[in-house]
């Protein structure tokens, strides 16, 4: 079975993991007209009101769109521009799939207590610094019991993530962009594939120590709260690419698992930079939706496509001077 990598797998593989719901008004957005030119297609998938960078080489072009998880199924962007884009591309890049054998999932609920727990009866003390402790004593402070003191800092940065507003029921620009692909029978194929043994087995084998800068994120993000996680989601569909890039919530998604594992994260980046490097070969457009971190990092693929010489035209990615 398949699951997107920033899906419910990433869920599903460790207990108590939950989701919080932010508020936002609903408005009916009008279907955007089909595009008949390649313009048309760049100027169609930008009404979108997401991140997008355009990128040409001879006669491919490669739009690459920005996008964050956690958007809300009510927070207001245009997903029917990307939609209409979608339609009128000639291939889709999809963001790196997990897939997982009944065998994994089996072997993850034997070792669920393994994944779930600190290790060799240890807590959370033995494992972050004081001042680190102290602040999550006072996150923690409601908490009706003491489970969180035992429980593995993958877990408690689930918990942390969804204090801080963490939105896991949303519909962002990959699924958008994948329902109507499948519609329009636009063909497409994920930049990588990640297993789901090897996912279990970082769980499990991976010490503690690994997941530090998360919890020390994930803090950071449970302290700014829900307004942090508004802040984000409206600096991502106002285009301001390095403000997103600077919330604590998006820091804590770009270091925490899966995607800031330690073996995971140097393969998404891997892949796509040669997926991105590969679709400039070919003709056509080649619809893109990549982490916006990612692309938008110091030295990430926007980075990387400058350096070459190309020329990404779209917001400004880099904090200003």
């Amino acid at each position: 079975m398949k699951f997107f990598i920033y899906s419910a797998f990433s869920v599903a593989l460790l207990a108590g993991a939950g989701a919080a719901g932010l508020a936002a008004a609903q408005t009916p957005v009008a279907e955007e007209p089909a595009a008949s030119t390649l313009d048309d297609v760049i100027i169609t998938a930008r009404r979108a009101g997401a991140p997008m960078w355009t990128v040409e080489r001879g006669d491919s072009v490669v739009i690459l769109v920005g996008s964050i998880e956690g958007v809300p199924r009510d927070y207001i962007w245009r997903p029917e521009a990307l939609e209409a884009a979608t339609r009128e591309s000639q291939r889709i890049l999809y963001p790196m799939e997990a897939q997982a054998s009944a065998a994994d999932l089996l072997r993850m609920l034997w070792r669920i207590r393994t994944i779930a727990r600190l290790p060799n009866g240890t807590t959370i003390a033995d494992h972050v610094p004081p001042e680190l402790l102290a602040r999550l004593e006072r996150l923690k402070a409601d908490e009706r019991s003491d489970a969180w003191r035992t429980q593995s800092l993958v877990g408690l940065s689930f918990d942390l993530l969804r204090d801080a507003g963490r939105e896991r029921r949303g519909r962002g620009a990959p699924a958008v962009v994948k329902d109507a692909a499948r519609t329009a029978h636009v063909p497409g194929e994920p930049v990588g594939v990640v297993r789901g043994d090897e996912l279990i087995d970082n769980l499990i084998t991976l010490p503690p120590s690994t997941y530090l800068r998360c919890i020390e994120a994930a803090t950071d993000a449970a302290e700014a709260g829900p307004a942090g996680a508004v802040a984000r989601l409206n600096a991502w569909s106002g285009l301001r690419v390095a403000e997103v890039l600077a919330n604590p919530l998006d820091r804590a998604f770009g270091l925490c698992w899966p995607s800031g594992d330690p073996d995971i994260a140097p393969v998404l980046r891997a892949r796509w930079a040669e997926a991105t490097n590969t679709a400039l070969g070919q003709p056509g457009v080649t619809l893109a939706v990549a982490p916006l971190r990612i692309l938008a990092e110091p030295g990430g693929v926007l980075d990387q496509l400058e350096a070459q010489g190309l020329d990404p035209r779209g917001p400004e990615w880099r904090p200003a001077p």
